[in-house]
């Protein structure tokens, strides 16, 4: 779908696109080419579309996928969605699509599932694309890969090292669970309309074997949040309103954690290690319960 062709279907339906709803639409050929084969769709791939918009990706993703399961909440571009697409949403096989008018966010939170052969190939609302992308990486089996375009300042984030400006609770709650292949800048002209932010696309790949079993996973996200709670204090004492300081004391010398050191400087590795030994011990609230 070119730029004349997207204004003239928006202006023959009389659609006023929503800047709350995050509805920026990707028209350039050669980015969404680009997004598809960063996301590497076999033809017995499932893929979860979310925010398809007037559907220029959902094109690419039904001719060659095995099925399609596309989320829409504005009802007025999932009425053209419909018409465009008849010809999918009645097939059943192969290039087959599922339309849903609904909230993503709410749906995915509603609907926890098994995502074995899925990937999220989407341009992603940016209201919505951390909470949402966390919440899918949290799932007993996450997607296989996350390829998604989003405000450029969020996949830095994601792609961050250790100790670098944007590194942080993004940065580990994905890392857990995927790793990061590629990412690619996209142009603002490349958008309908021209977005206020920079873009990019960053395409992300679950870990072949998971760093932590599910309830050490909750550990880590609980650790982790803690520990950037207050980015300028040390690491440790703001832990000691969780765990007994001994517990944390002897976890940080075992891992080898400077007691002064900010989250910071503590790699992905560092804090897998961290909740490996604390997730053997007892909170200080659990304790306090207790008492």
């Amino acid at each position: 779908m070119t730029l004349n062709e997207m204004r003239s279907l928006l202006e023959a339906r009389g659609i006023q696109l929503t800047k709350s709803l995050g509805q920026n639409f990707l028209h350039d050929g050669n980015q969404l080419r680009r997004i598809a084969t960063a996301a590497d769709i076999q033809p017995t791939d499932r893929i979860l579309e979310v925010g398809p918009g007037l559907g220029p990706l959902t094109e690419l993703l039904v001719a060659r996928a095995a099925s399609v399961l596309a989320i829409e909440k504005d009802a007025r571009l999932v009425t053209v969605l419909r018409e465009r697409f008849s010809g999918a949403l009645t097939g059943e096989g192969p290039g087959s699509l599922e339309l849903l008018e609904a909230d993503a966010m709410r749906w995915v939170e509603d609907h926890a599932r098994d995502w074995t052969g899925w990937k999220l190939v989407a341009n992603l609302p940016y209201s919505v694309a951390s909470p949402l992308m966390v919440e899918l990486s949290e799932a007993p089996v996450p997607p296989e890969r996350m390829v998604v375009t989003l405000q450029a300042e969020v996949v830095h984030r994601i792609a961050a090292p250790t100790d670098g400006d944007d590194y942080g609770i993004l940065t580990l709650l994905l890392g857990l669970r995927y790793q990061v292949k590629e990412w690619f800048n996209i142009r603002r002209g490349c958008f309908h309309p021209v977005p206020d932010v920079d873009s990019a696309c960053i395409s992300l790949v679950r870990r072949p074997t998971p760093l932590l079993d599910a309830a050490g996973s909750v550990v880590f996200t609980r650790l982790v949040k803690r520990a950037f709670s207050e980015r300028r204090k040390m690491m440790l004492k703001l832990l000691k309103s969780v765990w007994p300081a001994e517990v944390l004391d002897a976890a940080f010398a075992e891992v080898g954690i400077s007691p002064t050191e900010r989250a910071e400087k503590v790699s992905l590795e560092g804090f897998v290690a961290l909740t490996r030994i604390l997730q053997r011990q007892p909170s200080a609230a659990s304790e306090k319960g207790a008492q």
